[in-house]
C-alpha cells in the first residue's frame, strides 16, 4: 500500500540542504519514492500551527520502502544534512486512501 511522506519546514541559514537536495532524488528513487509535490508556502490559511515555508510531499510505493530509505546505511550521511539544514521540521507519513467514506464511518461512531 502506498505512503506519503508530508514535509514542511523553514531552510536553515547554512547550505546543508541544497548538499541534501542535491543527492536526494537518486537515494529516494534507489528506494522507490518519487517527490509528488513541491512547493513554496503562498498563505496560511487555518490552524493553530506556525506555518512552513516550504513543502514537500514524497510517495513511497510501501511502509518497508520508505523504512528501507531510512535506515540504508549508504544514507547515513545524507540524513543529517536534511535534518541540520532545516529548521522547524515537521514530517508526518499517511496512508493512501481511495475515499473518506471509511474514516468518516469510524467516526461517526464515536
Amino acid at each position: 500500500m502506498p505512503l506519503y511522506a508530508l514535509n514542511l519546514f523553514d531552510l536553515a541559514e547554512n547550505d546543508l540542504y541544497y548538499q541534501y537536495s542535491r543527492r536526494s532524488p537518486g537515494a529516494v528513487a534507489k528506494h522507490g519514492g518519487r517527490v509528488v509535490a513541491l512547493g513554496r508556502l503562498d498563505e496560511a490559511l487555518a490552524g493553530d500551527a506556525d506555518p512552513r515555508s516550504v513543502m514537500i510531499l514524497v510517495e513511497w510505493p510501501s511502509r518497508e520502502a520508505f523504512d528501507a530509505f531510512l535506515e540504508d546505511p549508504e544514507l547515513a550521511d545524507l540524513h543529517p544534512l536534511r535534518e541540520d539544514g532545516t529548521q522547524n521540521y515537521l514530517w508526518w507519513t499517511y496512508e493512501r486512501l481511495e475515499d473518506l467514506r471509511p474514516l468518516l464511518r469510524t467516526s461517526e461512531k464515536t
